[in-house]
């Protein structure tokens, strides 16, 4: 291929490994910038329209969101919790705050029913009119030493702040019908929601706003001389999040939509790299966006072993990307040479980190591709009028790194996904210590495609592969899995995920990078933290100009 007229989107064999997947990062074609930048653009406007809120931090506050045409409402439920009841883990039963995202400005009526369903989160019951349930718990620490400082008429130290990012962590942000909720279907249409997530990102966004006004009264309420919290240590902040196993599944569940993202931000890179000159404005926004990931980076801190390796990897990765730039001329195609640098001077983690980093500049190039991130349902009936070596051949195409493992080995098979019966959530066990495996989810589909190509080689080739579904209805989802993802080149996972290697966190990481989250904190193999919204303006202070860079602790344009 000429170079000179295309550069191809890099393969999904290099792209859909998983440890390049744990290692991507937020970039504008993130869930979060592209909520920020239409409410900037379509000029939302924002009310508190009730705020009772007692000393105890016991009460509840309506927070809206005006479109233009439409109202969001979050109704918060704020509690006074005892430190034993506090616990990020899924099997918790009461939090220190509350929420549901409101479609339209609820009644007296609608509150006194949330009242009764809300603060129970899984145990109660929402509707249509609710979009998202969700909870948080406060950084206790954090929390109280703000609280004091504030009373005292001082603001607390940036440094103490940095360490933590966050006053509150969600455990959950439900939505698409979940728990009774309304069904993402019902509002697919309104441009609002149109991409993917965006009610989530609403919802975390007007928490983020409830949290430093809860904290301000309650320091408000502690002494009649505190201080409210200095806006740029206030902006500084984000809303935490506790992830788990429970998201894990997703990118394997949801194919195509996976492709979407994958293939979205690979066209991006692409664009760029086509590139022929990059003017002085485009250099000097790429070196603001890179002076801001490097503060940021300079933040990052996790115990987790493995993220510690990563993040000193990226250290030393950005000061020779700071050297590349400092000392190369801009060649014609000059993103396209640094890319191809990277891939031998930078780690994985870099070589992802200088990707999302070179789109910055490229917003009128890139940001119409927000519109091709979303999908209908996924999954067709099956065509039982194909044959079954047109299905052979289909598996080969998207699966033929699959035929390379041993299935029958019991480190390649040694885990098994399923569904706990306590919180209907996905679980990881191991399959040869524990009894799981009749209760197995598909969840391994390179296994899968691997049992049904030896079946199908056994078969008539020439056969309808209808019949063969007959015969073996074991293999139907993956028939309609192969038949629905045809042509979707980054559909599928190029890795194990029932071996003894797999990461959990790899899949969570992928799939919060495109939500726009940073400072990645695994805590085990299975569930880690993260940071959503830092640095993002209040809603009062929202405008076009500061709406997208906001990420950059220090490249806010």
């Amino acid at each position: 291929m000429n170079r000179a007229v295309h550069i191809a989107t890099r393969p999904a064999t290099q792209v859909m490994r998983l440890s390049r997947l744990g290692s991507l990062h937020q970039c504008r074609l993130s869930f979060m910038r592209q909520l920020t930048r239409r409410m900037a653009r379509e000029n939302w406007s924002f009310h508190c329209d009730r705020f009772d809120i007692d000393a105890n931090g016991v009460g509840v506050a309506l927070l809206r969101a005006h479109t233009g045409t439409r109202d969001y409402t979050l109704v918060a439920f704020s509690h006074d919790l005892p430190a034993e009841k506090r616990s990020d883990r899924v099997i918790a039963e009461a939090w220190d705050a509350t929420f549901t995202l409101f479609d339209g400005r609820p009644t007296d009526a609608d509150i006194a029913r949330l009242r009764e369903n809300v603060p129970l989160q899984e145990a109660g019951r929402i509707t249509q009119n609710e979009l998202t349930l969700s909870r948080a718990n406060r950084s206790v620490r954090l929390w109280s030493y703000i609280i004091d400082a504030l009373a005292k008429g001082t603001q607390p130290d940036p440094r103490e702040i940095a360490k933590v990012g966050y006053l509150m962590r969600t455990t959950a942000v439900y939505g698409s019908g979940k728990f009774g909720a309304s069904d993402r279907e019902q509002i697919a249409a309104r441009p609002e929601f149109t991409a993917p997530f965006q009610v989530e990102m609403l919802t975390v966004y007007l928490i983020r706003w409830f949290v430093r006004d809860l904290i301000n009264g309650m320091a408000k309420a502690s002494h009649e001389q505190a201080i409210p919290l200095d806006p740029q240590i206030a902006q500084s902040l984000g809303i935490g999040n506790s992830t788990g196993l429970g998201m894990a599944p997703f990118l394997i569940n949801h194919p195509i939509l996976l492709h979407k993202w994958i293939a979205a931000r690979e066209e991006a890179i692409s664009r760029v790299r086509l590139i022929e000159q990059a003017n002085e404005g485009e250099i000097a926004a790429l070196n603001r966006a890179f002076v801001g990931a490097k503060t940021l980076c300079a933040t990052w801190a996790s115990d987790h072993p493995i993220q510690q390796e990563k993040c000193a990897a990226l250290r030393a990765d950005l000061l020779k990307i700071e050297q590349y730039l400092h000392e190369h001329l801009m060649p014609n195609r000059p993103w396209d040479h640094m890319m191809i640098w990277a891939e031998h001077a930078l780690s994985i983690e870099g070589q992802e980190c200088l990707a999302s980093l070179l789109l910055e500049p490229y917003g009128p190039l890139v940001d119409d591709l927000t519109t091709q991130m979303h999908t209908a349902p996924e999954f067709r009936p099956i065509d039982g009028a194909m044959l079954c070596e047109e299905v052979l051949d289909l598996a080969q195409q998207r699966f033929d790194w699959a035929f390379e493992v041993d299935w029958t080995s019991r480190t390649e098979t040694s885990r098994a996904w399923y569904i706990s019966e306590e919180k209907l959530e996905p679980r990881l066990g191991e399959r040869y210590d524990e009894p799981i495996t009749p209760y197995e989810q598909p969840l391994a589909p390179a296994r899968d495609v691997a049992h049904m190509c030896m079946a199908l080689k056994a078969y008539d080739p020439k056969a309808r592969v209808g019949q063969f579904a007959q015969d073996y209805p074991e293999h139907r989802h993956m028939i309609r899995r192969l038949q629905s993802c045809a042509g979707h080149e980054y559909a599928e996972i190029h890795d194990n995920t029932i071996g003894a290697d797999l990461l959990p966190i790899d899949m969570l990481r992928a799939k919060l990078s495109f939500f726009g989250a940073t400072k990645f904190d695994p805590r085990s193999d299975r569930w880690l933290r993260i940071t959503m919204f830092a640095g993002a303006p209040y809603p009062s202070d929202l405008h076009e100009e500061n709406s997208d860079l906001w990420v950059y602790p220090s490249g806010a344009a």
